[in-house]
């Protein structure tokens, strides 16, 4: 069975980490996986919203350090390795679907760039986020570092990042890494239930992401510009025909 599986249900893509004998640790053959089965999830048509979960006790570890310490020359195939994930994480990122992190149980390392690269993250209880590279002589990866700062701000980066700790699941909401914080046992629910969400008005939702996920690379002219255009193709789907209908007639 895949290390990574994809399955589509009422137009909401799921991805299961699926390694949870090592927390969905990431190796090589489950690089490649990863990198597949997002690129798969952002290319298909009947995919409106993307849900990424993790099978078995924790959502991500991040990278298999035992693999990474047995590599033959190591640093170039850790490079590779990085580089095989974030194609998939860039497809995510980049694409006009939201995406929902059903984050359970320990997220940390690369599983930290795994949860920045989504959209909306939804933690239980006791789950609990951290970086944790440094402790086993590592930099941080897969989005980390482009993300974090953006995330929590740079103090809070720092904090994050030069240190072993691990924030408790409500710390990181105060934080803003998460969304919400559910009972452990209702994580995977609660993110089927928000991308369900996204899929009744799927255009708008899809674009709000893209808006603000590519508001970087634009000046504040151009935002508003691509702002302007984007209202107006949202105005003429059939799901604002819908909705406005309905508001106007309140």
């Amino acid at each position: 069975m895949s290390s990574v599986l994809f399955n589509v249900e009422g137009h909401v893509g799921t991805l299961t980490l699926n390694r949870p004998e090592a927390l969905n640790s990431l190796d090589a053959d489950m690089a490649r996986a990863w990198a597949r089965a997002a690129k798969e999830a952002v290319s298909n048509d009947a995919v409106q919203a993307i849900v990424i979960r993790g099978e078995g006790p924790a959502f991500c570890a991040g990278g298999d350090v035992k693999a990474m310490h047995a590599m033959a020359e190591r640093g170039e195939a850790i490079t590779a390795l990085a580089q095989e994930i974030n194609s998939g994480l860039r497809a995510l990122v980049e694409s006009a679907k939201p995406v929902v992190a059903a984050a359970h149980g320990t997220t940390a390392g690369g599983g930290l760039g795994v949860l920045l690269s989504t959209d909306y993250a939804i933690v239980g209880e006791s789950s609990q986020i951290g970086s944790l590279y440094a402790g086993v002589g590592l930099t941080p990866d897969l989005s980390v570092t482009a993300h974090l700062t953006r995330a929590v701000g740079e103090r809070r980066a720092l904090q994050l990042t030069l240190s072993h700790r691990l924030l408790s699941a409500h710390e990181a909401l105060e934080w803003g890494l998460v969304a919400e914080v559910v009972a452990d046992d209702a994580v995977a629910a609660r993110a089927q239930e928000v991308a369900g969400e996204w899929v009744e008005v799927a255009h708008a939702y899809g674009q709000a992401k893209r808006l603000i996920r590519s508001a970087p690379s634009r000046s504040f002219a151009e935002q508003l510009q691509e702002e302007a255009h984007a209202i107006g193709r949202a105005s003429m789907t059939p799901e604002a025909e819908a909705r406005m209908g309905a508001f106007a007639a309140r």
